[in-house]
Parts: C-alpha cells; sequence; structure tokens
C-alpha cells in the first residue's frame, strides 16, 4: 500500500515537471521584445520649424545677391494691402517690400575711433543695392548711450547671467524672456521684464507685475514676446489689446513711471504690420481710445512667411497663406535688415508714433554654420547692425530728440542659447567667451 501510494507520489511530480518542461520551451520559441527601458529625451536642436529641416547644400549658400528679386508678376497691392492672399494666389517678395521707396537713412562715418576685429563678409555675397533716396544727414556725432547706458543689449539665457563673464560687452541693458523680481548677474546693465502670454492670461498675472514694478520704479516692460508667432507667445489681435491694457493698467496702477513696450513681432514685413493695426484697431474698439505705448518695440529678423513651411508661419488672426517669401541666404541680408527697420519706422511715423523711442528687442542670425553662416559671415553681420544703428538716422522719421536716430537701443540674440547657437556670445556649456563675443567686445570697447 506503501509502495502504491509512494509511486503514485512520483508520478504526479513527473507529470507536472513535464508540463512546466512543455510550457517553459513553448515560451522560449516566442519572438519575444526586449524589456523596455526607460526612455530617454534627447532635446531637440530646433524646437521651432524656424530653420528648414533639410540638408543643407550649396545651392543654399548664399552666391547671389540676397533681397528677393522681382518674379513672376504679382499685384503688390492685392497681397499686401488687402489681406487676400490664398493657397491658391502667388504671391512673391520683391525687391521692395513696400508700396513706397525706402529712403536710406543718413550714416555718419565710424572713423578711427576704438578697436576692431574686422570680420570679413562671406566672398560670394555681394547684394545689389536697393532702389532708395538720398536724405540729408541727421546726426552730427556718434551717440553710443542712450539715457545715460550704452544702448546694446544682450537676450541672455533662461536662468541668470552669473555664469557668464559679460563685463567686456558692456552690456546697457539685458532680457531673459522673464520678469523676475530680482534677477542675478547682470551687474550695472538694465533688465529689461517680459511679460508672457499664455491662453489668454499673463505671466506674471496682475497682482504680480504691481508688486515687482512698485519695488522697481521707472523699469522697462515689454508685453508679450512674438504674440504673432504660435510657438511663442501666439495672440490674436484682439486678446493682445485685451491682455496689453491689462498688465498697463497694473503697471500703470503701482509705478506711473514705468516704461511699457507693446511686444516685439518677429520681423516688420507688410504682413506684420497688419497684425500689428488689427491691434490698434482692436483697442481702440475695445476701450474707446488709441492704445498708450510709451516705448515702441520690434525683432528684426529676415525669416519666410508661408502657412506650414520654415520660418515664422503666419499671424495669428491673419488669413493670408504667404507673405514675403524669404529664403535662407537671406537671414544674413543686411539691406533687406535695413529695409525693414526704415519701414517699420515710416509706419510708426504715419501711426502719429515718431515721438516715441524704438528698440529692437531681439534680432540675429538664427541659421546655422553649414547653411552658410560661418563665424566669419555672422562676425560681419554683427558688426554691420551696430555700425548701422548707431548712425542711421531720418530727418522725416527718426525720434527728434535722439538726433533723428531711427533705432534707440537693440539686442542680439543671444547671449547663450544652445538652441540656435550660430550667434552665440558665450558657450552655454563651458561658459567661455565665443569668438563671435571676442568680436563685439573689441567692437564697443572705446565707445
Amino acid at each position: 500500500m506503501a509502495k502504491r501510494a509512494r509511486r503514485f507520489w512520483v508520478s504526479g511530480f513527473a507529470l507536472i515537471g513535464f508540463g512546466l518542461a512543455v510550457v517553459l520551451l513553448a515560451w522560449l520559441s516566442q519572438p519575444h521584445l526586449p524589456t523596455p527601458a526607460l526612455a530617454t529625451v534627447t532635446p531637440a536642436l530646433t524646437p521651432e520649424p524656424i530653420i528648414p529641416t533639410r540638408t543643407a547644400t550649396p545651392a543654399m549658400i548664399p552666391t547671389e545677391p540676397a533681397i528677393p528679386s522681382e518674379s513672376p508678376t504679382v499685384d503688390r497691392v492685392s497681397a499686401a494691402e488687402t489681406g487676400k492672399g490664398s493657397a491658391t494666389s502667388t504671391v512673391y517678395p520683391v525687391v521692395e517690400l513696400f508700396d513706397t521707396p525706402s529712403p536710406t537713412p543718413s550714416v555718419i562715418p565710424l572713423g578711427t575711433a576704438g578697436t576692431r576685429v574686422a570680420a570679413t563678409r562671406a566672398p560670394t555675397r555681394t547684394p545689389s543695392p536697393v532702389p532708395t533716396k538720398t536724405v540729408p544727414p541727421a546726426v552730427s556725432h556718434i551717440e553710443t548711450s542712450w539715457q545715460g547706458r550704452p544702448r546694446w543689449c544682450a537676450a541672455g539665457a533662461f536662468g541668470d547671467l552669473a555664469q557668464f563673464a559679460i563685463a567686456p560687452l558692456r552690456l546697457g541693458w539685458y532680457l531673459n524672456w522673464q520678469a523676475q523680481a530680482e534677477p542675478k548677474g547682470g551687474g550695472d546693465a538694465e533688465y529689461a521684464r517680459v511679460v508672457r502670454l499664455r491662453a489668454g492670461e499673463m505671466i506674471p498675472d496682475a497682482p504680480a507685475l504691481a508688486v515687482i514694478a512698485s519695488a522697481h520704479p521707472g523699469a522697462l516692460w515689454l508685453i508679450g514676446n512674438e504674440p504673432d508667432v504660435k510657438w511663442q507667445d501666439n495672440t490674436p489681435p484682439a486678446d493682445y489689446a485685451r491682455l496689453y491694457h491689462k498688465a498697463y493698467t497694473a503697471l500703470k496702477t503701482a509705478d506711473p513711471q514705468a516704461q511699457v513696450a507693446i511686444g516685439g513681432v518677429t520681423e516688420p514685413s507688410p504682413l506684420r504690420l497688419r497684425y500689428l493695426d488689427a491691434v490698434l484697431a482692436a483697442y481702440q474698439q475695445q476701450y474707446g481710445g488709441p492704445m498708450p505705448v510709451d516705448v515702441w518695440n520690434v525683432h528684426n529678423f529676415v525669416l519666410r512667411e508661408e502657412r506650414g513651411s520654415w520660418g515664422v508661419d503666419i499671424p495669428p488672426g491673419i488669413p493670408d497663406d504667404r507673405g514675403v517669401l524669404y529664403e535662407v541666404s537671406d537671414s544674413g541680408n543686411l539691406d533687406a535688415f535695413k529695409q525693414q527697420m526704415v519701414a517699420f519706422r515710416r509706419w510708426m511715423a504715419d501711426r502719429g508714433f515718431r515721438n516715441s523711442p524704438l528698440i529692437v528687442s531681439e534680432y540675429g542670425i538664427l541659421m546655422p554654420e553649414d547653411f552658410g553662416f560661418t563665424p566669419e559671415t555672422v562676425a560681419a553681420f554683427l558688426v554691420g547692425t551696430f555700425d548701422y544703428f548707431l548712425t542711421a538716422a531720418d530727418p522725416n522719421l527718426g525720434l527728434p530728440t535722439d538726433g533723428n536716430r531711427l533705432v534707440q537701443r537693440w539686442c542680439w540674440y543671444s547671449l547663450a542659447d544652445s538652441a540656435y547657437p550660430t550667434g552665440n556670445l558665450f558657450d552655454p556649456t563651458s561658459g567661455n567667451i565665443t569668438a563671435l563675443g571676442k568680436t563685439w567686445a573689441a567692437y564697443v570697447q572705446n565707445r
């Protein structure tokens, strides 16, 4: 009896073992995916569709005049003024981006004062001169300061500036796209606070703005950053008018001396000037009076305007599918850069804002080096823009209290940014000054 029971248990265990072996063998014979590891997120080098995704080719490197020449015959009035562009309409850039000729602002020779690193332009970049009118000289000397500070600025890192030795840049002001109560690392440079706009709200909100403004009387405030761009503050004109009024009221109530500036659109193209016109009209409609702006502000990039393409797309609230179709090589086109500045000052004068100061709170070259923008090309562009800003004036358009200069202050992009490193003045990883930063330092040394 005991032997029979023992044989029963032995047989049972054998069957169980055989079954487990069959199951294990079947499992091992199936194809299995490896155990998933924790996902590692690599930051994209281009979080915005500003740069074309295609690989740079020799054709993308500028070899011809960079200002767009007149292409197929177009009706510029219907494209630039009536706003009826569509996916099927033919709208191409032309030599003159605006309907009236842009006068060339008078420029005073810089002379020999100071030492400057001579940056050579790319030898193949030979833009044709833009047809313009000459205006009488309006500046009697080069004035490098505005309200007691150097006119130039660098758009800084999102944190503080303490990690960078910025003293050689002699910054008059700086910004970091935030509105910090107590920023660090800026030294004696003025900090321009930027109120961001998100989903119909302000960051910081009105109560927080009041607290900061009351602690920093007379500070400069920029309401929004590129509200015309959908991956930046992306604010339709009516919403922008409402938020601007809310911010302006909070700031002026807390600090009547606050200097409030409109948010800079990416470039003063006809399409984006229409966006600003819509903002002014919306403000008038909502509040029954003109929009109060202490300081006018614009960015001056040279980027493509085409829905769904690279560049800066189309402003919210604008029905067109394309505006100025700049090419990659135009990003460093100094002639187009100057033409846009004159056009914006004319727009200001035509709307009664000639007596307001104008700042350019962001500009530079975003395209990478392998798209044709070598360090020498970028350095030449930086020096060219500084020469222009310091000397460009117009007796009919410029600010009368500043020798009729077109621009009072300007801000290079960027101090240090890993997303668009072409124009970095400092390496964002090591903190060391770049060759471009040394060019800047040499330029401003004795100015």
